[in-house]
């Protein structure tokens, strides 16, 4: 409770700062103005302008329609004649200012409103998220969990079982039993995510240090397929939360040993502009086209080539975790086959997105 109240205090001087700012600097922008031009026709076009920008960027109505006040008294003082005092007594400046005023807490109605249309449209999307997942964990737990009660009672069943079928049983309980592990991780990061998007543990890390280590884990639990590891000659440093980018890698790379049929696979990196990009990609069957624009949702049974490893739910979390750490994340059909998968993370904090043709295997 005192963290929330201390949120909101931040959030309150921020949004104050943000309109006395700006306000400010619409003043500022009018008086010089008017040093180069003695019209004063901008200076409604101004405030309004510094109207819309207190609504785009701070909570509520308030501050919008504070700014609007503000900025028509202002112009009324400042920047009408006779200048420095209140007036209203010529003719027309009444219905003038009355007009701006209406037009500004109009203005900046419209804004907040449109911006909690989206807020809700994202809530609705994150619930519907949720409720995709519920359906993928419930399929997706199902056929490991019945393989690992079958296992445990046969060999409960048949103590005299020859030594290779009992090794051959415990490998896979061990097996489902690893993905089940790797599931409940998937979970963690995806509850940890939703609960506290703005907490991640980003600190610059070197991205050639987690690419390294995902694909040590990998190859302990998967021999085949090989993989190439391409690197630039520049240590690439990238703000992020080490742990949830290397499960990122795992994850994709997981996908690859299970589905993809790949005799090799490459992960790569490079910075290109204000990104690092990552890159992994395989020389396998590919992607099912009709499943590329939806490939990061968790349906389940989606993408499944074994009976029992969709991969709807490690896929759906490579989005989540890279949408919070402000990148975004795509995947394409190579054209000399194969498939590739491709996200990338700001290197300055900065937001950028690839277009929305996102695929998954």
């Amino acid at each position: 409770m005192k963290t929330d109240s201390i949120r909101e205090e931040h959030s309150r001087a921020r949004d104050w700062l943000i309109t006395a700012a700006t306000l400010g600097g619409a003043c500022l922008l009018c008086m010089l103005l008017r040093r180069m031009d003695e019209g004063d026709i901008y200076v409604s076009m101004i405030f309004l302008l510094a109207v819309a920008v207190v609504a785009r960027f701070t909570n509520g109505f308030f501050y919008g329609i504070a700014a609007s006040v503000a900025g028509v008294l202002a112009v009324n003082y400042a920047f009408t004649a006779p200048y420095f005092e209140f007036c209203l007594s010529i003719s027309g400046y009444l219905l003038s200012f009355c007009s701006m005023l209406a037009v500004s807490v109009a203005t900046s109605a419209l804004i907040t409103q449109i911006k909690r249309q989206e807020q809700q449209r994202c809530r609705a999307q994150v619930e519907e998220m949720q409720a995709n997942l519920l359906r993928a964990v419930s399929h997706d737990l199902r056929t490991p969990l019945t393989s690992i009660s079958g296992a445990a009672s046969v060999l409960i069943a048949q103590p005299e079982m020859d030594a290779a079928g009992r090794e051959k049983l415990l490998r896979e309980i061990v097996d489902d039993s690893d993905w089940l592990v790797r599931m409940v991780e998937n979970l963690l990061s995806i509850t940890r995510i939703n609960a506290e998007p703005a907490n991640l543990n980003k600190r610059p890390e070197a991205a050639e240090e987690i690419i390294a280590e995902s694909v040590r884990k990998f190859r302990k639990r998967f021999a085949e397929p090989p993989v190439e590891i391409r690197l630039p000659d520049e240590l690439v440093m990238v703000p992020m939360d080490p742990i949830l980018i290397e499960q990122v890698l795992t994850n994709l790379l997981e996908n690859v040993a299970r589905h993809a049929r790949a005799t090799e696979v490459r992960v790569s990196l490079r910075a290109v502009r204000d990104q690092a990009v990552f890159e992994v990609a395989d020389n396998g069957v590919g992607l099912p086209p009709k499943q590329i624009r939806s490939i990061f949702d968790p349906i389940p049974g989606r993408g499944v080539s074994d009976g029992s490893r969709s991969m709807g739910i490690g896929l759906s979390v490579c989005r989540a975790i890279i949408l919070a750490h402000g990148g975004a994340i795509e995947a394409e059909n190579l054209p000399e086959g194969g498939a590739c998968f491709r996200f990338c993370l700001p290197l300055k904090e900065e937001h950028y997105e690839f277009n929305d043709d996102h695929t998954d295997r």
